[in-house]
């Protein structure tokens, strides 16, 4: 289920909450950033990652 977007008022809250200050006209930019951002975290969810092997096994010299 999604998350209901993000407004420059919710925005302002979590600048306060986390001690950032935040401009009144930087709100609503921040806003539609953060949506942005969760937007593409969640189509990277939904990738189908079971045949890859985790980072860790990475071997730069190997080519995988």
């Amino acid at each position: 289920m999604p998350l209901p977007p993000h407004t420059p008022q919710s925005a302002a809250a979590a600048a306060e909450r986390a001690g950032i200050p935040l401009h009144a006209d930087r709100h609503a930019p921040v806003a539609a950033t953060a949506d942005h951002i969760l937007a593409v975290v969640s189509r990277l969810r939904d990738l189908d990652l079971d045949d890859l092997p985790p980072a860790p096994s990475y071997r730069a010299d190997s080519g995988r």
